[in-house]
């Protein structure tokens, strides 16, 4: 196994509301030494969560919602931060009903999921199922559009480019081979 290399220096080389960019200075097992830059979160103990919705029918529910990154809408997961004084399957239940527009009566977090070579961030999908109707007002700057998915739907939407976002992908391939 690997030795990790040693961090011997960090500073911040940059700062914005959400997010910093920080400077690792590295040394490796083998003397060599470089400075890595990643990004990271302003705020450490931010949890970012993501639910997997599923309807009494086995359908899957998705959002579609303007994505700053790839400037456009995607379709993607309910998702966003777990609140203070929320823990993670609490803060997944409100950002379904703020999303989606349906809470859930149970909920299962599945394994974390990360972005690991540049970015300091980590993410919890939840799957939540007995859903039922309640809406609570979310920071959406615009009504998000509500669909609904049967999971023999995924393949074609992931290679029709329906669905981009490798998280997203992730998680509903997970949870379609949990269910079988």
């Amino acid at each position: 196994m690997p030795v990790k290399p040693q961090i011997k220096a960090r500073r911040i080389a940059a700062r914005s509301r959400l997010f910093c960019v920080e400077e690792l200075d590295l040394e490796f097992s083998n003397g060599e030494q470089r400075t890595y830059e990643r990004l990271c979160r302003s705020h450490h103990d931010v949890q970012a969560i993501m639910v997997v919705a599923i309807t009494a029918n086995g359908d899957f529910l998705m959002v579609e919602e303007y994505a700053a990154g790839t400037e456009d809408y995607q379709l993607i997961l309910p998702q966003g931060l777990v609140e203070p004084g929320e823990d993670i399957l609490e803060g997944a239940n409100r950002e379904l009903k703020e999303e989606a527009g349906y809470g859930a009566h149970k909920l299962k977090p599945l394994p974390m999921l990360t972005i690991s070579t540049y970015l300091e961030h980590t993410i919890q999908p939840v799957v939540a199922t007995e859903l039922y109707e309640e809406k609570l007002a979310g920071d959406e700057p615009e009504p998000l559009i509500l669909h609904r998915f049967g999971f023999d739907q995924l393949d074609a939407l992931i290679s029709g480019g329906a669905v981009t976002d490798a998280r997203v992908i992730a998680t509903l391939l997970m949870v379609r081979n949990q269910i079988g």
